[in-house]
Protein backbone atom coordinates (compact mmCIF):
# COMPACT_ATOMS: atom_id res chain seq x y z
CA UNK A 1 0.00 0.00 0.00
CA UNK A 2 1.63 3.47 -0.79
CA UNK A 3 1.76 6.76 0.98
CA UNK A 4 -1.50 8.22 -0.70
CA UNK A 5 -3.61 5.18 -0.29
CA UNK A 6 -2.92 5.20 3.12
CA UNK A 7 -3.57 8.99 3.62
CA UNK A 8 -7.13 8.29 2.00
CA UNK A 9 -7.78 5.55 4.48
CA UNK A 10 -10.64 5.82 7.05
CA UNK A 11 -10.63 3.38 9.63
CA UNK A 12 -14.14 3.09 10.67
CA UNK A 13 -14.75 -0.17 13.28
CA UNK A 14 -10.71 -1.51 13.48
CA UNK A 15 -8.14 1.21 12.98
CA UNK A 16 -4.50 0.30 12.02
CA UNK A 17 -2.11 -0.71 14.60
CA UNK A 18 0.88 1.60 14.76
CA UNK A 19 3.58 -1.10 14.28
CA UNK A 20 2.26 -2.72 11.39
CA UNK A 21 3.19 -0.54 9.32
CA UNK A 22 4.99 2.83 10.27
CA UNK A 23 4.45 4.84 6.97
CA UNK A 24 0.72 4.82 8.65
CA UNK A 25 2.44 7.70 10.76
CA UNK A 26 4.52 9.62 8.38
CA UNK A 27 3.10 13.04 6.95
CA UNK A 28 3.58 13.72 3.04
CA UNK A 29 6.67 15.92 2.34
CA UNK A 30 5.70 19.12 1.99
CA UNK A 31 6.08 20.17 -1.91
CA UNK A 32 8.42 23.20 -2.39
CA UNK A 33 5.54 24.46 -4.66
CA UNK A 34 2.98 24.06 -1.70
CA UNK A 35 4.81 26.22 1.00
CA UNK A 36 3.06 29.61 -0.05
CA UNK A 37 -0.44 27.50 0.91
CA UNK A 38 -0.56 26.28 3.76
CA UNK A 39 -2.29 27.86 6.03
CA UNK A 40 -4.44 29.10 3.55
CA UNK A 41 -6.02 25.49 2.51
CA UNK A 42 -5.09 21.84 3.26
CA UNK A 43 -8.02 21.82 5.43
CA UNK A 44 -8.78 18.22 4.33
CA UNK A 45 -4.78 17.47 4.83
CA UNK A 46 -4.91 18.87 7.99
CA UNK A 47 -8.05 16.88 9.62
CA UNK A 48 -6.30 13.43 8.38
CA UNK A 49 -3.37 14.48 10.36
CA UNK A 50 -5.05 15.26 13.37
CA UNK A 51 -6.77 11.86 13.50
CA UNK A 52 -3.84 10.39 13.00
CA UNK A 53 -2.11 11.90 15.67
CA UNK A 54 -5.42 11.01 17.85
CA UNK A 55 -5.29 7.42 17.00
CA UNK A 56 -1.78 7.20 17.37
CA UNK A 57 -2.13 9.18 21.21
CA UNK A 58 -4.98 6.47 22.23
CA UNK A 59 -3.32 3.53 21.01
CA UNK A 60 0.29 4.80 22.93
CA UNK A 61 -2.10 5.58 26.19
CA UNK A 62 -3.69 1.99 25.81
CA UNK A 63 -3.03 0.12 29.44
CA UNK A 64 -3.21 -3.63 29.27
CA UNK A 65 -5.72 -5.12 31.84
CA UNK A 66 -4.68 -5.61 34.93
CA UNK A 67 -6.23 -8.95 36.46
CA UNK A 68 -6.72 -11.92 34.50
CA UNK A 69 -10.60 -11.52 33.33
CA UNK A 70 -9.23 -11.14 29.47
CA UNK A 71 -13.07 -13.19 28.70
CA UNK A 72 -14.88 -9.83 29.33
CA UNK A 73 -16.62 -8.23 26.84
CA UNK A 74 -14.41 -5.05 27.58
CA UNK A 75 -11.34 -6.73 27.76
CA UNK A 76 -12.28 -8.55 23.93
CA UNK A 77 -13.28 -5.49 22.41
CA UNK A 78 -10.37 -3.49 23.71
CA UNK A 79 -7.67 -6.26 22.74
CA UNK A 80 -9.55 -6.34 19.28
CA UNK A 81 -9.34 -2.84 18.76
CA UNK A 82 -5.75 -2.32 20.03
CA UNK A 83 -2.48 -4.32 20.62
CA UNK A 84 -1.64 -4.76 24.13
CA UNK A 85 1.66 -5.88 23.92
CA UNK A 86 2.93 -2.93 22.16
CA UNK A 87 6.99 -2.89 23.71
CA UNK A 88 8.16 0.06 25.94
CA UNK A 89 10.09 1.53 23.25
CA UNK A 90 7.76 1.22 21.11
CA UNK A 91 5.09 3.24 22.80
CA UNK A 92 7.72 6.35 23.94
CA UNK A 93 7.96 6.80 20.15
CA UNK A 94 4.76 6.88 19.51
CA UNK A 95 4.34 9.44 22.24
CA UNK A 96 7.19 11.37 21.48
CA UNK A 97 5.63 11.83 17.50
CA UNK A 98 2.44 12.61 18.93
CA UNK A 99 4.26 15.29 21.31
CA UNK A 100 6.21 16.35 18.24
CA UNK A 101 3.38 16.28 15.16
CA UNK A 102 6.40 15.92 13.20
CA UNK A 103 7.56 12.63 11.26
CA UNK A 104 11.19 12.22 11.08
CA UNK A 105 10.21 12.39 6.97
CA UNK A 106 9.89 15.62 7.71
CA UNK A 107 12.88 17.05 8.52
CA UNK A 108 14.32 20.20 7.07
CA UNK A 109 17.67 20.02 5.16
CA UNK A 110 19.60 22.69 3.13
CA UNK A 111 18.18 22.68 0.11
CA UNK A 112 14.70 23.22 2.18
CA UNK A 113 15.93 26.10 3.97
CA UNK A 114 17.41 28.17 1.03
CA UNK A 115 14.05 27.63 -0.44
CA UNK A 116 12.14 28.19 2.66
CA UNK A 117 13.89 31.94 3.27
CA UNK A 118 13.44 32.52 -0.47
CA UNK A 119 9.62 32.15 0.25
CA UNK A 120 9.98 34.44 3.17
CA UNK A 121 11.94 36.93 1.76
CA UNK A 122 9.61 37.76 -1.32
CA UNK A 123 6.51 37.40 0.70
CA UNK A 124 8.58 40.50 2.97
CA UNK A 125 9.49 42.53 0.34
CA UNK A 126 5.92 42.52 -1.16
CA UNK A 127 4.41 43.29 1.99
CA UNK A 128 6.42 46.26 2.33
CA UNK A 129 5.73 47.61 -1.31
CA UNK A 130 1.80 46.79 -0.60
CA UNK A 131 2.15 48.94 2.47
CA UNK A 132 4.07 51.99 1.07
CA UNK A 133 1.62 51.38 -2.24
CA UNK A 134 -1.58 51.31 -0.30
CA UNK A 135 -0.29 52.82 2.66
CA UNK A 136 -4.28 54.00 3.30
CA UNK A 137 -6.09 50.66 2.32
CA UNK A 138 -4.86 48.16 5.45
CA UNK A 139 -7.16 45.94 3.24
CA UNK A 140 -5.08 46.15 0.19
CA UNK A 141 -1.94 44.84 2.22
CA UNK A 142 -3.48 42.37 4.55
CA UNK A 143 -3.45 39.36 2.38
CA UNK A 144 0.44 39.96 1.72
CA UNK A 145 0.75 40.17 5.90
CA UNK A 146 -0.99 37.09 6.50
CA UNK A 147 1.69 35.51 3.80
CA UNK A 148 4.44 36.96 5.72
CA UNK A 149 2.80 35.72 8.91
CA UNK A 150 2.48 32.14 7.62
CA UNK A 151 6.05 31.46 6.25
CA UNK A 152 7.00 32.90 9.53
CA UNK A 153 5.47 29.97 11.22
CA UNK A 154 7.02 27.66 8.64
CA UNK A 155 10.66 29.00 9.64
CA UNK A 156 10.16 27.37 12.95
CA UNK A 157 10.96 24.80 11.14
CA UNK A 158 14.87 25.72 11.18
CA UNK A 159 14.24 25.22 15.20
CA UNK A 160 14.67 21.45 15.12
CA UNK A 161 17.98 21.50 12.87
CA UNK A 162 20.25 24.03 15.15
CA UNK A 163 22.95 22.63 11.96
CA UNK A 164 21.17 24.59 10.06
CA UNK A 165 22.09 27.96 12.23
CA UNK A 166 25.07 28.97 10.39
CA UNK A 167 23.37 29.22 6.65
CA UNK A 168 20.21 31.07 8.36
CA UNK A 169 22.83 33.68 9.55
CA UNK A 170 24.57 33.85 5.84
CA UNK A 171 21.38 33.95 3.72
CA UNK A 172 20.89 37.04 5.94
CA UNK A 173 17.63 35.16 6.89
CA UNK A 174 18.27 36.48 11.21
CA UNK A 175 19.09 40.12 9.71
CA UNK A 176 15.77 40.15 8.06
CA UNK A 177 13.85 38.43 10.62
CA UNK A 178 15.29 40.89 13.05
CA UNK A 179 14.37 43.96 11.13
CA UNK A 180 10.28 42.66 11.09
CA UNK A 181 10.73 43.41 15.47
CA UNK A 182 10.33 46.87 14.39
CA UNK A 183 7.17 45.97 12.16
CA UNK A 184 4.13 48.55 12.00
CA UNK A 185 1.67 44.95 12.69
CA UNK A 186 2.71 43.77 16.09
CA UNK A 187 1.29 41.05 15.01
CA UNK A 188 3.67 40.48 12.67
CA UNK A 189 6.84 41.21 15.41
CA UNK A 190 5.29 38.87 18.11
CA UNK A 191 5.36 35.86 15.38
CA UNK A 192 9.10 36.70 15.38
CA UNK A 193 9.54 36.79 18.53
CA UNK A 194 7.96 33.28 19.02
CA UNK A 195 10.22 31.79 17.10
CA UNK A 196 13.13 33.48 18.13
CA UNK A 197 12.30 32.17 21.80
CA UNK A 198 12.68 28.32 19.79
CA UNK A 199 15.68 28.83 17.99
CA UNK A 200 17.35 30.24 21.08
CA UNK A 201 15.86 27.30 23.27
CA UNK A 202 18.42 25.83 25.56
CA UNK A 203 18.26 22.39 25.08
CA UNK A 204 18.50 23.07 20.86
CA UNK A 205 21.17 24.93 20.88
CA UNK A 206 22.99 22.26 23.27
CA UNK A 207 22.70 19.84 19.92
CA UNK A 208 24.95 21.96 17.59
CA UNK A 209 27.72 23.79 19.15
CA UNK A 210 28.74 25.17 15.44
CA UNK A 211 24.95 26.36 15.47
CA UNK A 212 25.18 27.87 18.77
CA UNK A 213 28.65 29.88 18.00
CA UNK A 214 27.19 30.89 14.78
CA UNK A 215 23.69 32.29 15.89
CA UNK A 216 24.90 33.80 19.13
CA UNK A 217 27.43 36.01 17.44
CA UNK A 218 24.58 37.11 14.87
CA UNK A 219 22.76 38.01 17.49
CA UNK A 220 25.34 40.03 19.07
CA UNK A 221 26.24 41.83 16.30
CA UNK A 222 22.52 42.67 15.50
CA UNK A 223 22.43 44.00 19.05
CA UNK A 224 19.43 42.06 19.85
CA UNK A 225 18.56 43.16 23.61
CA UNK A 226 18.30 46.19 22.27
CA UNK A 227 15.72 44.75 19.56
CA UNK A 228 14.27 43.22 21.72
CA UNK A 229 13.85 46.19 23.86
CA UNK A 230 12.15 48.84 21.48
CA UNK A 231 8.97 46.41 20.60
CA UNK A 232 9.18 45.72 24.61
CA UNK A 233 8.30 48.97 24.65
CA UNK A 234 5.34 49.29 22.04
CA UNK A 235 3.27 46.01 23.40
CA UNK A 236 0.02 45.99 24.84
CA UNK A 237 -0.23 43.53 27.22
CA UNK A 238 -4.18 43.93 27.88
CA UNK A 239 -3.97 42.23 23.71
CA UNK A 240 -3.32 38.21 25.31
CA UNK A 241 -1.25 37.70 22.13
CA UNK A 242 1.07 40.60 22.89
CA UNK A 243 1.00 39.71 26.46
CA UNK A 244 2.47 36.26 25.37
CA UNK A 245 5.00 38.03 23.42
CA UNK A 246 6.33 39.93 26.47
CA UNK A 247 6.50 36.62 28.16
CA UNK A 248 8.57 35.01 24.52
CA UNK A 249 10.22 37.94 24.81
CA UNK A 250 11.93 37.72 28.17
CA UNK A 251 12.16 33.69 27.66
CA UNK A 252 14.93 34.76 24.66
CA UNK A 253 16.92 36.91 27.32
CA UNK A 254 16.72 34.09 29.73
CA UNK A 255 17.89 31.39 27.05
CA UNK A 256 21.13 33.85 25.61
CA UNK A 257 22.42 34.78 29.61
CA UNK A 258 22.14 30.60 30.35
CA UNK A 259 24.29 30.20 26.87
CA UNK A 260 26.42 33.31 27.37
CA UNK A 261 26.63 34.56 30.23
CA UNK A 262 28.21 37.95 28.21
CA UNK A 263 24.29 38.84 27.45
CA UNK A 264 23.84 39.30 31.38
CA UNK A 265 25.94 42.87 30.82
CA UNK A 266 24.70 43.70 27.80
CA UNK A 267 21.11 42.80 28.19
CA UNK A 268 21.22 45.60 31.11
CA UNK A 269 23.20 48.58 29.65
CA UNK A 270 20.54 47.85 25.72
CA UNK A 271 17.34 49.08 27.94
CA UNK A 272 16.16 45.87 29.26
CA UNK A 273 16.75 47.07 33.15
CA UNK A 274 14.92 50.14 32.89
CA UNK A 275 12.22 48.60 30.91
CA UNK A 276 12.30 46.06 33.96
CA UNK A 277 12.47 48.02 36.50
CA UNK A 278 9.45 50.56 34.63
CA UNK A 279 7.10 46.71 34.41
CA UNK A 280 7.69 46.38 38.13
CA UNK A 281 6.71 49.74 39.52
CA UNK A 282 3.60 49.76 37.35
CA UNK A 283 0.14 49.75 39.29
CA UNK A 284 -1.12 46.46 36.88
CA UNK A 285 -2.02 43.83 38.94
CA UNK A 286 0.51 40.56 39.80
CA UNK A 287 0.37 38.53 36.68
CA UNK A 288 2.68 35.66 35.20
CA UNK A 289 4.79 38.35 33.27
CA UNK A 290 5.62 40.21 36.54
CA UNK A 291 6.86 37.47 38.11
CA UNK A 292 8.70 36.45 35.06
CA UNK A 293 10.15 40.04 35.08
CA UNK A 294 11.04 39.65 38.99
CA UNK A 295 13.20 36.57 37.75
CA UNK A 296 14.87 38.28 34.75
CA UNK A 297 15.88 40.99 37.23
CA UNK A 298 17.34 38.86 39.96
CA UNK A 299 19.55 37.18 36.92
CA UNK A 300 20.71 40.40 35.61
CA UNK A 301 22.18 41.38 39.01
CA UNK A 302 22.87 38.16 40.82
CA UNK A 303 26.61 38.41 39.58
CA UNK A 304 27.06 41.74 37.44
CA UNK A 305 28.18 44.29 39.79
CA UNK A 306 28.43 46.66 37.02
CA UNK A 307 24.51 46.20 36.85
CA UNK A 308 23.78 46.31 40.84
CA UNK A 309 25.01 49.67 40.39
CA UNK A 310 22.94 50.61 37.28
CA UNK A 311 20.08 49.35 38.89
CA UNK A 312 21.02 52.51 41.71
CA UNK A 313 21.62 54.97 39.20
CA UNK A 314 17.80 54.57 37.85
CA UNK A 315 15.80 53.99 41.43
CA UNK A 316 15.69 50.64 41.60
CA UNK A 317 16.43 50.25 44.98
CA UNK A 318 13.23 52.93 45.76
CA UNK A 319 11.19 50.77 42.91
CA UNK A 320 11.98 46.83 45.07
CA UNK A 321 11.35 48.66 48.08
CA UNK A 322 7.40 50.19 46.96
CA UNK A 323 6.97 46.74 45.70
CA UNK A 324 7.76 45.40 48.68
CA UNK A 325 5.98 47.51 50.94
CA UNK A 326 2.86 45.39 49.71
CA UNK A 327 3.68 42.56 51.36
CA UNK A 328 4.04 44.33 55.09
CA UNK A 329 0.96 43.31 56.35
CA UNK A 330 -0.37 41.32 53.63
CA UNK A 331 0.48 37.91 52.80
CA UNK A 332 0.88 36.72 48.87
CA UNK A 333 -2.26 35.32 47.80
CA UNK A 334 -1.14 32.63 45.56
CA UNK A 335 2.35 30.21 45.09
CA UNK A 336 3.31 32.04 42.03
CA UNK A 337 2.46 35.55 43.73
CA UNK A 338 4.91 34.11 46.70
CA UNK A 339 7.68 33.25 44.25
CA UNK A 340 7.32 37.27 43.10
CA UNK A 341 8.04 38.23 46.24
CA UNK A 342 10.61 35.57 47.17
CA UNK A 343 12.61 37.31 43.85
CA UNK A 344 12.17 40.94 44.98
CA UNK A 345 13.54 40.10 48.48
CA UNK A 346 16.60 38.60 46.82
CA UNK A 347 17.27 41.41 43.67
CA UNK A 348 17.38 43.32 46.76
CA UNK A 349 20.01 40.86 48.25
CA UNK A 350 21.81 41.45 45.44
CA UNK A 351 21.36 45.20 45.01
CA UNK A 352 22.78 45.30 48.70
CA UNK A 353 26.09 43.70 47.69
CA UNK A 354 26.94 47.15 46.01
CA UNK A 355 27.93 50.30 48.52
CA UNK A 356 26.11 52.96 47.10
CA UNK A 357 22.96 50.84 47.22
CA UNK A 358 23.34 50.38 50.92
CA UNK A 359 23.17 54.13 51.16
CA UNK A 360 20.01 54.27 48.67
CA UNK A 361 18.31 51.37 50.68
CA UNK A 362 19.08 53.69 54.17
CA UNK A 363 18.29 56.80 53.04
CA UNK A 364 14.96 54.99 51.11
CA UNK A 365 14.01 54.31 54.99
CA UNK A 366 14.42 50.29 53.97
CA UNK A 367 15.45 49.39 57.67
CA UNK A 368 12.51 50.86 58.68
CA UNK A 369 10.34 48.66 56.40
CA UNK A 370 12.46 45.53 57.62
CA UNK A 371 11.66 46.19 61.00
CA UNK A 372 8.01 46.71 60.61
CA UNK A 373 8.14 43.37 58.48
CA UNK A 374 9.84 41.47 61.18
CA UNK A 375 7.16 42.67 63.86
CA UNK A 376 4.12 42.18 61.55
CA UNK A 377 4.96 38.38 61.40
CA UNK A 378 3.63 38.00 58.04
CA UNK A 379 5.26 35.72 55.01
CA UNK A 380 7.95 38.76 54.24
CA UNK A 381 9.12 38.73 57.74
CA UNK A 382 11.67 35.94 56.34
CA UNK A 383 12.96 37.80 53.57
CA UNK A 384 13.21 40.88 55.29
CA UNK A 385 15.75 39.01 57.81
CA UNK A 386 17.96 38.13 54.34
CA UNK A 387 18.04 41.74 53.55
CA UNK A 388 18.74 42.75 56.97
CA UNK A 389 21.51 40.09 57.24
CA UNK A 390 23.20 42.05 53.78
CA UNK A 391 22.00 45.30 54.52
CA UNK A 392 24.25 45.53 58.09
CA UNK A 393 27.10 42.81 56.84
CA UNK A 394 30.81 44.02 56.31
CA UNK A 395 32.44 47.71 56.81
CA UNK A 396 29.86 49.12 54.02
CA UNK A 397 27.30 48.22 56.68
CA UNK A 398 27.88 50.00 59.72
CA UNK A 399 25.69 52.99 58.88
CA UNK A 400 22.76 50.52 58.37
CA UNK A 401 23.57 48.94 61.57
CA UNK A 402 23.58 52.20 64.11
CA UNK A 403 20.48 52.94 62.68
CA UNK A 404 18.96 49.99 62.95
CA UNK A 405 20.11 50.22 66.80
CA UNK A 406 18.39 53.62 66.72
CA UNK A 407 14.98 52.83 65.37
CA UNK A 408 14.65 49.86 68.37
CA UNK A 409 15.68 47.06 66.07
CA UNK A 410 16.68 45.50 69.23
CA UNK A 411 13.42 45.13 70.51
CA UNK A 412 12.89 43.50 67.23
CA UNK A 413 15.99 41.23 66.65
CA UNK A 414 16.39 39.58 69.90
CA UNK A 415 12.97 37.87 70.33
CA UNK A 416 14.06 36.23 66.79
CA UNK A 417 17.33 35.05 68.64
CA UNK A 418 15.76 33.88 72.01
CA UNK A 419 13.05 31.78 70.09
CA UNK A 420 12.95 30.56 66.78
CA UNK A 421 9.72 30.51 65.26
CA UNK A 422 8.68 27.32 63.83
CA UNK A 423 9.15 26.54 60.22
CA UNK A 424 5.64 27.33 58.67
CA UNK A 425 3.70 25.89 56.55
CA UNK A 426 5.17 27.64 53.26
CA UNK A 427 8.81 25.82 54.21
CA UNK A 428 10.29 29.73 53.16
CA UNK A 429 13.37 29.75 55.72
CA UNK A 430 14.31 26.89 57.68
CA UNK A 431 15.35 26.76 61.20
CA UNK A 432 18.76 27.14 60.47
CA UNK A 433 18.81 29.16 57.85
CA UNK A 434 16.72 31.48 60.09
CA UNK A 435 19.14 31.29 63.05
CA UNK A 436 22.11 31.85 60.47
CA UNK A 437 20.31 35.23 59.43
CA UNK A 438 19.95 36.21 62.87
CA UNK A 439 23.16 35.59 64.32
CA UNK A 440 25.12 37.31 61.47
CA UNK A 441 22.76 40.29 62.28
CA UNK A 442 23.74 40.29 65.36
CA UNK A 443 27.18 40.03 65.05
CA UNK A 444 27.37 42.62 62.24
CA UNK A 445 25.54 44.90 64.82
CA UNK A 446 28.53 44.30 67.41
CA UNK A 447 31.50 44.42 64.86
CA UNK A 448 29.90 47.23 63.63
CA UNK A 449 28.07 49.71 66.18
CA UNK A 450 30.22 52.17 68.33
CA UNK A 451 29.34 54.40 71.30
CA UNK A 452 26.00 54.18 72.22
CA UNK A 453 24.62 51.78 69.93
CA UNK A 454 27.45 48.99 71.20
CA UNK A 455 26.26 50.16 74.79
CA UNK A 456 22.72 48.93 74.32
CA UNK A 457 23.78 46.33 71.68
CA UNK A 458 25.96 44.42 74.79
CA UNK A 459 23.62 45.44 77.85
CA UNK A 460 21.30 42.92 75.81
CA UNK A 461 23.72 39.82 76.84
CA UNK A 462 23.13 41.09 81.15
CA UNK A 463 19.70 41.11 81.04
CA UNK A 464 17.62 38.67 82.76
CA UNK A 465 20.36 36.43 84.54
CA UNK A 466 22.13 36.35 81.42
CA UNK A 467 19.51 34.47 79.19
CA UNK A 468 20.84 35.67 75.56
CA UNK A 469 24.46 34.21 76.75
CA UNK A 470 22.65 30.83 77.81
CA UNK A 471 20.88 30.66 74.53
CA UNK A 472 24.32 32.07 72.52
CA UNK A 473 25.85 28.94 73.85
CA UNK A 474 22.61 26.48 73.41
CA UNK A 475 23.34 27.73 69.61
CA UNK A 476 26.91 27.09 69.96
CA UNK A 477 26.90 23.61 71.14
CA UNK A 478 24.13 22.67 68.47
CA UNK A 479 26.24 23.78 65.17
CA UNK A 480 29.46 22.23 66.91
CA UNK A 481 27.88 19.00 66.81
CA UNK A 482 26.58 19.38 63.43
CA UNK A 483 30.43 20.35 62.23
CA UNK A 484 31.49 17.27 64.08
CA UNK A 485 29.05 15.50 62.19
CA UNK A 486 30.41 16.79 59.24
CA UNK A 487 34.24 16.36 60.06
CA UNK A 488 33.43 12.70 60.03
CA UNK A 489 31.90 12.05 57.14
CA UNK A 490 35.03 14.25 55.43
CA UNK A 491 37.10 11.97 57.10
CA UNK A 492 35.72 8.81 55.80
CA UNK A 493 35.27 9.69 52.15
CA UNK A 494 37.55 8.38 49.88
CA UNK A 495 40.20 10.51 48.35
CA UNK A 496 39.65 11.79 44.78
CA UNK A 497 43.40 11.34 43.06
CA UNK A 498 42.25 13.78 39.91
CA UNK A 499 42.13 16.53 42.54
CA UNK A 500 45.18 18.17 44.24
CA UNK A 501 45.42 18.56 48.53
CA UNK A 502 44.84 22.21 47.88
CA UNK A 503 41.32 22.21 46.01
CA UNK A 504 40.78 18.71 47.78
CA UNK A 505 40.93 21.69 51.50
CA UNK A 506 39.20 24.12 49.45
CA UNK A 507 35.98 21.90 48.82
CA UNK A 508 36.10 20.31 52.36
CA UNK A 509 36.02 23.66 54.40
CA UNK A 510 32.90 24.90 51.55
CA UNK A 511 31.23 21.45 52.63
CA UNK A 512 32.13 22.36 56.09
CA UNK A 513 30.50 25.73 55.88
CA UNK A 514 27.31 24.94 54.42
CA UNK A 515 26.55 22.27 56.80
CA UNK A 516 26.47 24.96 60.25
CA UNK A 517 30.54 25.67 60.46
CA UNK A 518 29.49 29.16 58.67
CA UNK A 519 26.43 29.68 61.23
CA UNK A 520 29.07 28.62 64.36
CA UNK A 521 31.58 31.07 63.33
CA UNK A 522 29.31 33.69 63.89
CA UNK A 523 27.73 32.29 67.21
CA UNK A 524 31.63 31.93 68.60
CA UNK A 525 31.94 35.63 67.37
CA UNK A 526 29.60 37.12 69.04
CA UNK A 527 30.73 35.11 72.57
CA UNK A 528 34.15 36.34 71.74
CA UNK A 529 32.89 39.87 71.07
CA UNK A 530 30.63 39.94 74.57
CA UNK A 531 32.91 38.00 76.62
CA UNK A 532 35.74 40.57 75.86
CA UNK A 533 33.77 43.80 77.37
CA UNK A 534 31.93 42.08 80.24
CA UNK A 535 33.50 40.29 83.21
CA UNK A 536 30.12 38.50 84.40
CA UNK A 537 29.48 37.52 80.49
CA UNK A 538 33.05 35.32 80.69
CA UNK A 539 32.21 33.75 83.75
CA UNK A 540 28.72 32.83 82.46
CA UNK A 541 30.47 31.44 79.60
CA UNK A 542 32.95 29.59 81.51
CA UNK A 543 30.70 27.88 84.01
CA UNK A 544 28.33 26.51 81.29
CA UNK A 545 30.92 25.34 79.27
CA UNK A 546 32.36 23.64 82.04
CA UNK A 547 28.75 22.08 82.96
CA UNK A 548 28.24 20.18 78.98
CA UNK A 549 31.84 19.24 79.35
CA UNK A 550 32.71 21.59 76.46
CA UNK A 551 36.09 23.68 76.02
CA UNK A 552 36.70 27.42 75.12
CA UNK A 553 39.78 25.21 73.10
CA UNK A 554 37.63 24.69 70.53
CA UNK A 555 35.93 28.42 70.28
CA UNK A 556 39.50 29.28 70.02
CA UNK A 557 40.19 27.03 67.28
CA UNK A 558 37.52 27.97 65.29
CA UNK A 559 37.99 31.88 65.16
CA UNK A 560 41.59 31.23 64.80
CA UNK A 561 40.37 29.41 61.62
CA UNK A 562 37.93 31.88 60.37
CA UNK A 563 40.71 34.84 61.15
CA UNK A 564 42.66 32.93 58.40
CA UNK A 565 39.93 32.28 55.80
CA UNK A 566 38.61 35.88 55.26
CA UNK A 567 37.14 36.97 51.95
CA UNK A 568 38.87 38.22 49.11
CA UNK A 569 37.63 41.36 49.89
CA UNK A 570 39.61 44.40 50.45
CA UNK A 571 43.00 44.17 51.85
CA UNK A 572 43.21 46.71 54.21
CA UNK A 573 39.99 45.82 55.78
CA UNK A 574 40.79 41.92 55.65
CA UNK A 575 44.09 42.21 57.49
CA UNK A 576 42.33 44.50 60.30
CA UNK A 577 39.52 42.55 60.98
CA UNK A 578 42.25 39.20 61.19
CA UNK A 579 44.03 41.41 63.79
CA UNK A 580 40.94 42.00 65.75
CA UNK A 581 39.92 38.50 65.80
CA UNK A 582 42.83 37.36 66.99
CA UNK A 583 42.97 39.86 69.97
CA UNK A 584 39.83 38.66 70.86
CA UNK A 585 40.82 35.28 70.63
CA UNK A 586 44.05 36.05 72.71
CA UNK A 587 41.90 37.62 75.39
CA UNK A 588 39.32 34.86 75.54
Amino acid sequence: MDIGELLAFKPEQTPKRPHEDDDDFALPEPATSDIGKRGGGGGDEKAKRMRRIAEAKETANYKKPHDGTSGSGSAASSSFEFDPELTEEERLNILKYVESEEAEGDALDEQGLKKLILVFEKRNLKNQEMRIKFSDNPEKFMDSELDLHTVIQELKAVATVPDLYPLLVELHGLHSLLELLAHQNTDIAVAVVDLLQEVTDVDILGESSEGAEALIEALRKEQICALLVQNLDRLNEQVKEEADGVHNTLAIVENLTEIDSEFVREAATQGLLAWLLKRLKGKSPFDPNKLYCSEILSILIQTENENRLLLGTLDGVDVLLQQLAVYKRHDPASNEEQEYMSNLFNCMCSALMARENRDRFLNGEGLQLMNLMLREKKMSRNGSLKVLDHAMAGQDGRENCNKFVEILGLRTIFPLFMKTPKRNKQRLLSVDEHEEHVCSVIASMLRNCKGTQRQRMLAKFTENDHEKVDRLLELHLKYLAKVEAIDREIDQQPKDASIDEDEEAENNYIKRLTGGLFTLQRIDYILLEVSATTETVKQRVLQILNLRGASMKTIRSIMREYAGNLGDGDTDWREQEQTHILSLVDRF
